[in-house]
């Protein structure tokens, strides 16, 4: 948009319009440099006091008289002007997570005026994913963001890079959770080559109708994009079909995406174990640690015959340590306190993004990177679906999920359960819900209760009391069925003469004070006061404690995004 006669805003390079203001020691963002000098809107004065100072007579001057402080007015739209006083921090916050040829980018809290958000909205390719997605982003929830890196080529220089006719295949996937309290995440990769059932998937036409894609068995993941014109949208439906995790938002990126948004940032540091020289993805790195930019870092999270047994599986280790590298730079305070960067970033990113429309508001990306902020890198889990190979293929070329394992590691996401040593920080419980923890103890063969389906898969209820009853010593103990609706949380209602019975199956169960809920008895088919156990959704199976106290899987590949790792 025009802005006072200036001329659009997109001619000039946001980057170069920071201008230190040495009066408030603050940045401001001028669009261009003949911006008139006055806030407000009208016609410049002509004449003799256009210059500034008054003329009382021929050839006599006299100083210009002194302005008295006014109030601060309005700005006028299409300009910036001084920055509200209460933003005093100079740090612009922004994190970029990128991996493979796959972009994830999070914007800075503030980055310009209205006029540069929009020109930064703008950029932004958005998606309708109708209800493969949620409908919008909560801030005070768990969320899940599937990441998509495309095959597609796009942008001068990628024509070498494989199929340059793909309508854009999943090349590149990583399903983030991030946990509801903030205090971890895990990014899951799922492999291109994995085999998989696609559901049927409705997509919106460019004229906005609706058309169903027909899904398809027992093939690659990768085909649950492009292939019969399949959107982010089928992908999504793909994983929640896959995993039982249903994605909340996508956020998607192509080639180019890796050369420029490496470029922005200055360079990723990689390290590898050898010196590589592949002539297939033309990277040629010295042993030890290096940085990549460019088509440099494109080729190094491309290339699959530098690392390994020069299969996608090892790729993916390669890539989450590049993710995990540019993490750190991106949350160093080299490039948090650089307007500079952040504003190339600010621009390099969002011309890089396709999202739902849930989350295709500048605001909205902002909120999420605050969100991502919160969460300490030494808590983020990089990890990959665990896989066999294809046990149908003479030649394996294609893998399927490992049953022994998969199911413990799709669960523990869908439960908020951290793949790190971290303590689970569910808002510390108020003494008077700590106390109901302490104090003396029931043997097990005296606690009487009744167990009831509140929430738990068919079956849990009688599971969990055959538990009780063989193997906790919980002899007293009886299933009630289902109970009059579902809860979230399993809980545990007795009377107060009933409570240290209510601690013993508290410890037995791995129950927080805060699932024990003091209130009244029931009278079992004895005529004896019992307490109701009602199992919830949290339920993860009979014996085991809902204190999140599992024992995690043995992972086939896991790094956290602190450490600092070679390729080999």
């Amino acid at each position: 948009m025009d802005a006072q006669g200036r001329g659009r805003a997109d001619d000039v390079d946001p980057a170069d319009q920071w201008v230190l203001n040495p009066r408030t020691g603050e940045y401001e963002l001028r669009l261009s440099p003949s911006a008139p000098e006055s806030s407000v809107p009208g016609p410049r004065a002509s004449g003799p006091r256009a210059s500034g100072r008054r003329t009382t007579a021929p050839g006599r001057e006299v100083p210009p008289q002194r302005r008295r402080r006014a109030e601060p007015e309005a700005p006028v739209p299409g300009r910036r002007g001084r920055r509200p006083e209460k933003k005093k921090s100079r740090g612009k916050r922004a994190l970029l997570w990128t991996g493979g040829s796959m972009a994830f980018v999070v914007l800075v809290a503030g980055v310009g005026g209205y006029v540069y958000l929009k020109h930064l909205e703008g950029n932004v390719s958005t998606t309708d994913v109708g209800t493969a997605g949620s409908s919008s982003f909560k801030k005070d929830e768990a969320f899940n963001i599937l990441i998509i890196g495309t095959d597609k080529r796009t942008g001068e220089g990628n024509e070498g890079y494989g199929d340059k006719g793909s309508a854009g295949h999943a090349d590149t996937n990583i399903l983030l959770h991030v946990a509801e309290d903030r205090s971890n995440a895990t990014a899951l990769s799922i492999p291109r080559d994995l085999i998989v059932d696609i559901p049927d998937c409705e997509t919106t036409q460019e004229d906005g109708t609706k058309k169903v894609i027909p899904g398809t068995s027992g093939v690659r993941f990768n085909q649950s994009l492009g292939d019969f014109g399949r959107d982010a949208g089928c992908t999504m439906r793909t994983v929640a079909e896959t995993t039982g995790i249903k994605p909340d938002h996508f956020m998607m990126a192509d080639f180019n995406a890796v050369k420029t948004l490496t470029t922005a940032v200055d360079g990723v540091d990689v390290c590898v174990e050898k010196a590589v020289d592949d002539p297939k993805s033309h990277l040629k790195l010295p042993a030890g640690e290096s940085t990549v930019e460019g088509e440099q870092a494109l080729a190094f999270v491309r290339t699959r015959h530098a690392f390994g047994n020069e299969g996608d599986l090892d790729r993916i280790k390669v890539q989450q340590q590049f993710l995990g590298s540019l993490m750190r730079k991106m949350s160093s305070s080299d490039t948090l306190t650089s307007p500079t960067k952040l504003v190339k970033l600010a621009e390099a990113a969002t011309k890089a993004l396709t999202v739902d429309k849930a989350i295709g508001k500048v605001g909205t990306l902002k909120d999420i990177a605050l969100e991502l902020k919160k969460v300490p890198t030494k808590n983020i889990t990089f990890t990959t679906v665990p896989v066999i190979d294809n046990p149908a293929e003479k030649v394996k070329a294609t893998v399927v999920v490992n049953e022994a394992k998969g199911p413990q590691v799709f669960d523990m996401i869908k439960n908020d359960i951290s793949f790190t040593e971290v303590e689970q920080k569910k808002k510390k419980e108020k003494a008077a819900v700590a106390a109901r923890l302490k104090g003396e103890k029931s043997e097990p063969g005296e606690v009487r209760v009744r167990v009831m389906n509140g929430g738990a898969p068919a079956g849990s209820a009688q599971q969990e009391l055959a538990y009780l009853q063989t193997q906790a010593g919980v002899s007293k103990s009886e299933n009630a069925g289902n109970a009059p609706a579902e809860v979230a949380k399993t809980t545990l209602e007795y009377a107060p003469d009933q409570a240290d019975q209510a601690r013993a199956l508290a410890e037995i169960l791995g129950l927080s004070g805060a699932a024990m809920k003091p209130g009244e008895s029931v009278t079992n088919a004895q005529g004896l006061p019992t307490m109701t156990l009602t199992l919830g959704k949290d339920f993860k199976g009979a014996g085991v404690k809902l204190d999140g106290s599992v024992k995690k899987p043995d992972l086939d590949t896991e790094s956290t995004a602190d450490q600092k790792l070679c390729a080999s």
